[in-house]
């Protein structure tokens, strides 16, 4: 079902101009031979209806942000993202940018340097490539890019002030690594096309997740022109379109609830689109419905279990029954909590936004586990339009 968009122009969008790659363009933000009005696009259903978890304005994102409260499993929902995304064919970027080596711990791979490089293949044949970005490589790379200071640039760093320059202006590390994501999402190869069918960003927890990606706010406190300006507007107005959408992961407890929805109010004040939740982690529900109430007040039948058990002809001792009924209780609340957290993600967003659900894993998470989430994801729609 195509889900209408509600798009709301961004104000001052090309009051500079907006690098592409290594390729400045006056004007409207391009990838390859495209260009694209920027607005502000969150894809949500109308009032009454209940929303896909992967709407058909989410097929054509090219830039998935990934964030969550700590804790949530951000970026195992990251990389399962970009592997169901690269299903098919496609070529996808996953980038972390918190100094973590994240990325590299859920692949269980080497830590992973300052480059580009295949970490997993999809199904399909599309593959996974995986970048971490580092602020003071990337302050490097902008001095080269810019300045031609490549010598000088790495005599500047083993002096230490490189890492003094992005210490000292915290917006400046922001605009950096965003900046890096930027140029890897509008980057194209020399048959004009984009060089990646999508960017996925392991981004930082969703308490600092605005002020991160609102790059207008850390050029109030840089440069008013240059290069440094020029990059920082192309990184809006990337984040500003229709190319971007940001996921948040939460798990159904009431904490992550709170703050995911805090989240998508601070996005939407933002003018930042908004993709689907990810409910993680999702409990199995062993109890029907008309039992769980009555279970989770702690009325369990402890004969009646008994009597079942004996009737499959399984035996247990009192002791064993009564850790079966002390199990069923904490399940039931368990899944009373779950359904009430559930219930807020579906009414406080107005209208509701697209949700996605992925099971808990018993045993952890590992590499085959990224595969069965992803899997998961596929199952719910999640899908890139061909473009390569």
């Amino acid at each position: 079902m195509a889900v209408p968009l509600r798009r709301t122009p961004t104000a001052g969008a090309w009051d500079a101009p907006v690098r592409c790659g290594t390729h400045l363009a006056d004007g409207p933000l391009s990838v390859g031979a495209r260009t694209l009005v920027v607005v502000s696009t969150t894809v949500r259903p109308e009032p009454g209806t209940r929303p896909d978890p992967w709407p058909d304005a989410l097929s054509r994102v090219r830039f998935h942000v990934v964030s969550g409260k700590g804790g949530t499993g951000k970026t195992t929902v990251a990389a399962a993202l970009a592997l169901a995304l690269a299903g098919g064919g496609k070529r996808v970027l996953l980038v972390e940018v918190e100094g973590r080596q994240g990325i590299a711990q859920v692949f269980d791979t080497a830590p992973l340097p300052y480059e580009e490089r295949r970490i997993a293949v999809a199904p399909g044949g599309g593959e996974v490539r995986a970048l971490a970005v580092d602020a003071e490589a990337a302050l490097l790379e902008y001095f080269e890019m810019f300045y031609r200071l490549g010598v000088a640039g790495r005599t500047l760093r083993r002096m230490g002030a490189i890492e003094f320059a992005t210490t000292l202006a915290p917006g400046l590390r922001d605009v950096l690594l965003t900046g890096k994501a930027k140029e890897c999402v509008t980057r194209t190869e020399s048959d004009g096309l984009p060089a990646y069918d999508a960017v996925v960003l392991d981004a930082p927890p969703t308490g600092r997740l605005v002020s991160f990606l609102d790059v207008t706010r850390a050029m109030a406190d840089l440069a008013k022109v240059g290069p440094i300006h020029g990059q920082a507007k192309g990184v809006e107005a990337l984040i500003h379109s229709p190319l971007t959408a940001v996921h948040l992961v939460t798990l159904l407890s009431d904490l992550p609830v709170t703050e995911t929805l805090d989240a998508v109010a601070e996005l939407d004040a933002a003018g930042i689109p908004l993709g689907s939740v990810v409910v993680n982690r999702m409990r199995e529900q062993w109890l029907p419905d008309r039992s769980v109430t009555a279970a989770a007040g702690g009325r369990v039948d402890a004969t009646r279990i008994r009597n079942g058990l004996q009737s499959a002809g399984i035996e247990l001792a009192p002791a064993e029954i009564d850790g079966l009924v002390a199990e069923t209780v904490e399940h039931a609340v368990a899944v009373e909590g779950e359904t009430a957290a559930l219930r807020r993600l579906e009414t406080e967003p107005t209208p509701p936004l697209p949700r996605i659900t992925l099971p808990a894993l018993l045993g952890g998470v590992d590499l085959g586990s990224l595969y069965e989430l992803a899997e998961s994801m596929t199952a719910q729609g999640v899908h890139l339009e061909a473009r390569r």
